[in-house]
Formats: C-alpha cells, structure tokens, sequence
C-alpha cells in the first residue's frame, strides 16, 4: 500500500512505513499485485492531493490516469510523460507549453488544465475527467459518425479554435483522438502539446513537419509555418472521416499521406459515400481547400456553415447556437 503521508510504497502486511514510520491502515484484503513504478512516482509526486486509481491509456507521449481529488473526490485524468521524453529538455518543455497554452484559454468547448509539475523525471499535468469518451473511440466503434451529430461536433470545435485563434494559439493536430465530449455531450478540444503560440519562442527548426500525417494540412506537410486556417483543414479531414469512415488521404508512410495532401484532390465525400448530404460535403470540400485563402478564413466562419447546414439560424448564430443546445451526443431526455 501506499502511506498515505508521505506516499512511499510499502508491502502489504507492513504496519509502518518504511520511510516515514507513519502507522499505516490495516486492510481488508492485500492487493492482487504491486503497481508499477511510474504509479509510485506519480503518487509521490502529486503528494496527498490526489488519489490515482487506475491507467486509462497510453499515447506517443504519455500515459493517462484516472484519479480522484483526494478531498473533493472529483475524478480527474493525470497525463503523465514517459519517463524516455522526460529526460529530454526539448519534450519536457513542450509539455509544459501544452498545459501553458490550455491553461490561457478559459472556454466551455476547450478541455482545461488544472494543475502543471515536475518531480524528477515524473512530469504530469491534470485534467478534468470527460465521461464521454473520445471522438475517435466512437469511429471505433460505429466506423461512422451520423452526419448530423459529426456536424454538430465539428461546429462547436471550430468555435474553441476561433477563440484560440484570436488569442494567438494554433492546435496543430486537430483529430479525432483529441476531441472528447461532457456529460453532455458537448464536444472539447483537448491536447494542445504542439500547438505554436504567439508568446511562445520556436522549438521545432524550420522544415520540419509537425502534427498527425493523416490529419495535416498541405502547408504543415510541407513544414511551412501555418496559422488558424490549417487548424480548419484538420476539421475537413475530421469530418470527412467522420462521414465517410476513412480520412481523404492514405498512404504506406507518412511521406506518402504527406505527398498526397500537397499534390492531389480528395474525392468528394458524397462521391465516396452517396447518403453524404450534398449541403456537407461542400463544406468539408472547402475546407481541403490546398490554398489556405480558398478555405474558410475563421472557425467562426465554419461554426456559422455547419450550423446553417443543420438548421441553426443565419451568421452571426454561432456562439449562440453552438451551446449545449446543439450538443452532439447529448444523453437522451429521461421522463420526470
């Protein structure tokens, strides 16, 4: 178990703890196993606050827990980086960018962050807990995304990064896996990990290519500096997924998916799929535009198309209309 003063581990039938000498509870039943050691760390490292209870995932860059505030019992998700990326400045710094960067945006449709550290090698920050799940886990497991409820998503992301973008922040890698949903089922933007930000200096050297390669627009695939029109290029290719069940572009590596998105024209969702309504399938047609300035300008431009295309109201509606209103995975109304 762990003490719960100072959180050192100590084996099951043990009374006190090895480091501190605190008494320790007596349990019902020994654990099953021990935890592993970035648990331990973890533990130690958020100190009494929070009480880690389990790993949900693991990402390129680091894994996920679920936690509960230690007094307030909240649950909460803990990112912690891989131990590998924490010993190097560059990934330690670009983490901490992330929770700098979400953490200036205060908006109803942006996952905040709620607490940065460091201890060690063990570099986490924390994070509401969303029961929604994931964009990407609902492809999973339908494939598709009902045209009406992938719109409504896409609307309310596109309202976030219009807000992000008036504050000088670009996401970068706008995908499935990075919109997650409320109770709700209000659509959040979350995992702001190489998004390039006005206040912040460049880390990455010119020429090279950041982002998903499925998901990047022709500018970030060529290593270009972009701005909030590339951001808008990843909501196309997120509803095309969406609706079609595949992304426009494919490929063997990431040259390849890269090559394509610079060089040839996607097919028209409603080519691929005819149940596309024709209405959407335009929009997502003109945000693959190659040429930034052929697409559109602001989210708040694309928020005002999706939301007309469902019926929301003419321009100027989108702030209003992309509330929980419009929420695309909202919980069915139960009976008083």
């Amino acid at each position: 178990m762990f003490c719960p003063d100072c959180g050192t581990w100590n084996r099951a039938r043990a009374t006190h703890c090895v480091r501190c000498n605190t008494d320790l509870p007596v349990l019902a039943e020994p654990p099953l196993e021990k935890p592993d050691e970035e648990t331990g760390a973890l533990r130690l490292a958020t100190g009494n606050r929070y009480r880690i209870v389990k790993r949900l995932g693991s990402g390129g860059m680091a894994h996920v827990y679920y936690g509960e505030h230690e007094v307030l019992g909240r649950p909460l998700v803990v990112k912690v980086l891989h131990q590998s990326l924490a010993r190097e400045e560059e990934m330690r710094e670009r983490f901490r960018r992330e929770a700098e960067a979400a953490s200036r945006l205060v908006h109803p449709f942006i996952c905040p962050i709620e607490e940065f550290g460091e201890a060690g090698n063990t570099v986490y920050l924390v994070m509401p807990y969303l029961a929604g799940g994931s964009l990407a886990g609902k492809l999973m497991t339908t494939r598709t995304v009902a045209a009406d409820k992938a719109a409504a998503a896409a609307a309310q992301v596109s309202v976030a990064l219009d807000y992000a973008h008036r504050r000088g922040i670009v996401h970068r890698d706008i995908k499935p896996d990075n919109v997650l949903f409320d109770d709700d089922g209000n659509a959040r933007l979350t995992d702001f990990g190489i998004a390039t930000a006005r206040f912040h200096g460049r880390l990455t050297a010119g020429g090279r290519a950041m982002g998903t390669p499925h998901y990047m627009s022709p500018e970030q695939a060529m290593g270009k500096l972009v701005d909030g029109r590339s951001d808008l290029y990843g909501v196309g290719v997120m509803l095309y997924e969406c609706v079609v069940g595949f992304p426009p572009f494919d490929g063997a590596d990431a040259y390849s998916v890269g090559y394509k998105h610079v060089h040839e024209a996607p097919v028209a969702p409603d080519t691929v799929n005819s149940g596309v309504p024709a209405g959407l399938a335009q929009i997502i047609m003109r945000c693959l535009a190659k040429n930034p300035d052929d697409r559109y300008q602001r989210g708040a431009e694309l928020a005002e198309a999706l939301l007309r295309w469902l019926g929301a109201g003419g321009p100027g509606d989108a702030w209003r209309n992309a509330g929980v209103a419009w929420a695309p995975f909202a919980p069915t109304p139960t009976r008083p």
